[in-house]
């Protein structure tokens, strides 16, 4: 399989998912402005949608979506856990955290990083991702990760989404349960290793 990724995107949470599931990969770096990615191709014929992260699987096909490209990779290894069985209530409880993150938290960022979003867009977006994280902090409990105790795809992408909160101008200190949680999973070898890997740790 082939990952193709931009540091510090979205595409780190499968990146992170990858090593926990202890799946062969090659990670392969997208050019941000041109385009072209590191194994010669370019990448909008991967994949036409222009953005990460795309999974190119052994059988040449290609999934994008962080929702889809993280569940496919839960499935691929079912012993580490990091998704419920499919059917399960509980797999449709990560299936909601994982949308909750993607439509309510992810994007909530996008204005944050055009320079050419307006000033009142990027206020509003602050606070509809603040009013989202204050209520996650509340509602966090005494649990580890998202599902209880057990580390999943959808505590990856929290993980990365929450992380650029301090390219964004939003202080995560003023929700602990959240910083905690940070620091937490940040600690996690694979997680590590995934942020080594983009070049943004030593």
């Amino acid at each position: 399989m082939k990952l193709y990724y931009l540091p510090g995107a979205c595409s780190q949470a499968a990146n992170i998912a990858l090593r926990e599931a202890g799946l062969k990969f090659d990670l392969v770096k997208v050019d941000r402005q041109t385009k072209q990615a590191a194994d010669g191709l370019n990448f909008n014929e991967v994949n036409p949608k222009g953005y990460v992260p795309a999974l190119t699987l052994d059988n040449g096909e290609t999934l994008t979506e962080n929702v889809a490209v993280l569940q496919y990779i839960a499935d691929r290894n079912p012993a580490a856990r990091l998704a419920p069985p499919a059917g399960t209530m509980e797999r449709y409880r990560l299936i909601e955290w994982l949308a909750f993150i993607n439509s309510e938290i992810h994007k909530g960022f996008g204005p944050l990083f055009r320079k050419d979003a307006p000033e009142d867009t990027k206020a509003y977006a602050r606070n509809n991702i603040a009013t989202r994280a204050g209520w996650l902090n509340s509602s966090w409990g005494t649990r580890s990760f998202l599902m209880g105790e057990q580390f999943t795809v959808a505590d990856a992408y929290l993980f990365v989404v929450l992380g650029w909160g301090k390219h964004a101008g939003i202080e995560l200190g003023q929700w602990p349960q959240l910083q905690a949680f940070v620091a937490r999973v940040g600690a996690r070898p694979h997680v590590i290793e995934a942020l080594k890997s983009e070049g943004l740790v030593k």
